[in-house]
């Protein structure tokens, strides 16, 4: 697949400047850079403490800031502030995931900067909307306990937060929703607008589904574990080499086609279960004979049959197996790129394309401090002003 011109990418020409950590705001800008956008990433003197996280965190640097630029500034001295102040002054938009308040201390919060540059679409992704939890400090699994997602995973009594950072993702991708419709109205306003995302609202927003099933019903959603079934067949079967696929018979039709497919001349012939929720009644009947004839075959042998038939199904993947599917990697889902460590690795990609065209690896993601130099040049400072800033301390970067 070939690569779109960076003059051809939406975003081409807007430049973001990142003030982030960890997984929210970073996942805002990966999705704005992607996009064209020229993010440059303001880290600490240090670098990004997420570059050296272990365990779970491993993978938060490398898989949201490909195509950044890294610079690295002191914003406690005065001279850092400035050249932050400096990078704002003519940018489109600012990301800032830090606790609320923190922005204002350095002098860099909204109302500050948009003194000098109105146009300015401010976008902070913090952990709750303007209200009483607002000071609060918060995580995905805050707001996934909180906001009643890990109920609705765990099985009854064992709340258990989502096996990814959904939150957290969704967090900055609803913050890019509100910058991208913010920059469409500067179009006519002029001016900026300072957007919130949050992870607890969004949190709110996803298990909405189920507080809106209470609303129409009056009964409480069951954790997922113990959910009772719209459907007769939604369900993780076992199959003869004893490996699981999930598979779901969600209509009318996807039934008859589903008796058919498997032989279940008995159960087509019942003009009863020809009806959805007749079918759900008769779940303890059917689901064992459904598990009875899928031990019979293997799993490709199942997954064959369910293509063929064009039935919903799935086999059950770790995600260290995504690496090497087909499709994915077919596609153009998977991007290649080399970590700050020289290590090569593939990638997901953005979810979705344009005309054909997926969004590609631009740039990979930065060394600390990787841009720093570059970056200052570009505001104009002197081969002797950047040094005296290097042996200051207000600003590390990698030398040329």
């Amino acid at each position: 697949m070939s690569k779109p011109p960076q003059a051809m990418l939406p975003l081409n020409g807007i430049r973001v400047i990142e003030f982030s950590h960890m997984v929210m705001g970073p996942s805002a800008g990966l999705v704005l850079a992607d996009m064209g956008a020229d993010v440059i990433r303001v880290e600490p003197i240090s670098g990004d403490k997420t570059r050296t996280l272990k365990g779970s965190g491993a993978g938060y640097f490398a898989m949201y800031n490909r195509n950044k630029k890294s610079i690295c500034l002191d914003l406690k001295s005065q001279q850092g502030a400035k050249i932050a102040r400096d990078l704002v002054a003519d940018a489109d938009v600012l990301i800032e995931n830090f606790r609320p308040g923190a922005m204002d201390r350095l002098g860099l919060d909204y109302a500050a900067l948009s003194e000098t540059n109105p146009k300015l679409v401010y976008c902070s992704t913090h952990g709750f909307l303007d209200g009483p939890y607002e000071h609060r400090t918060a995580l995905d699994e805050v707001a996934q306990m909180m906001g009643g997602l890990a109920y609705m995973t765990g099985p009854p009594g064992q709340p258990l937060r989502a096996g990814a950072s959904v939150i957290d993702v969704l967090g900055g991708v609803w913050g890019v929703v509100g910058v991208l419709a913010a920059l469409l109205e500067r179009q006519h306003s002029g001016k900026g607008r300072h957007i919130k995302s949050a992870l607890y609202e969004s949190t709110a927003f996803l298990v909405g589904q189920h507080m809106a099933q209470f609303a129409v019903t009056g009964t409480p959603a069951a954790p997922m574990p113990a959910r009772i079934s719209a459907w007769a067949i939604y369900d993780v079967f076992t199959t003869s080499d004893d490996e699981k696929v999930f598979v779901g018979v969600v209509s009318d039709s996807q039934w008859i086609t589903f008796c058919e497919s498997f032989g279940f001349d008995e159960l087509l012939a019942d003009q009863r279960l020809r009806e959805n929720n007749a079918r759900v009644a008769d779940r303890e009947c059917i689901i064992p004979l459904v598990q009875a004839r899928f031990l019979t075959m293997t799993r490709d042998d199942l997954m064959s049959r369910l293509e063929s038939s064009g039935l919903p199904f799935a086999p059950i993947s770790k995600p260290e197996e995504m690496l090497d599917d087909p499709h994915l990697n077919e596609s153009g889902g998977l991007l290649e790129m080399t970590l700050p460590d020289g290590k090569a690795v593939k990638l997901p990609a953005m979810p979705f394309e344009m005309d054909g065209q997926k969004f590609d690896v631009r740039l990979n993601p930065p060394r600390s401090g990787e841009h720093t130099l570059e970056v200052l040049n570009d505001l104009g400072y002197s081969a002797e002003e950047i040094e005296s800033l290097l042996q200051s301390g207000a600003v590390s970067g990698e030398r040329g």
